[in-house]
């Protein structure tokens, strides 16, 4: 089992982070964190690597029925998003499967939640 669902698509990056922010937008999700990897390794150790982001996406009305289930399931919250430049315009986007990631909390209850925010992140993806 892969720990995601992802899919290539022909654009420029920032073109990309757009249309990647609508469909997760049109399948209820909000991003609440953008994480620009590219920047933060110049940053942090002086190194240059390609253009690479990590959305942190949320869906609130699942994300609150998931803490509901188990408090501590915001470990796993927000569901990451990467958009990653692979080629001239060419770019991945790859989200965190959450079903597979949800296998490792005891609980049950989670496993709907999980599905639904893994059909919608397939749907949001193949849209693009």
């Amino acid at each position: 089992m892969t720990y995601y669902i992802n899919k290539t698509i022909n654009a420029e990056f920032d073109k990309a982070i757009e249309l990647v922010t609508e469909a997760l937008k049109k399948e209820g999700f909000g991003v609440l964190s953008e994480i620009d990897i590219q920047q933060k390794l110049k940053e942090k150790l002086d190194v240059d690597f390609r253009k690479y982001k990590i959305l942190g996406a949320c869906n609130p009305p699942n994300a609150h029925q998931a803490l509901l289930l188990e408090d501590k399931i915001g470990t796993m919250l927000p569901c990451n998003v990467i958009v990653q430049e692979t080629g001239v315009n060419q770019v991945e986007v790859a989200a965190v499967d959450p079903a597979a990631s949800m296998m490792s909390v005891d609980n049950d209850q989670l496993i709907g939640i999980a599905k639904e925010i893994k059909t919608k992140l397939e749907k949001a993806i193949a849209s693009l």
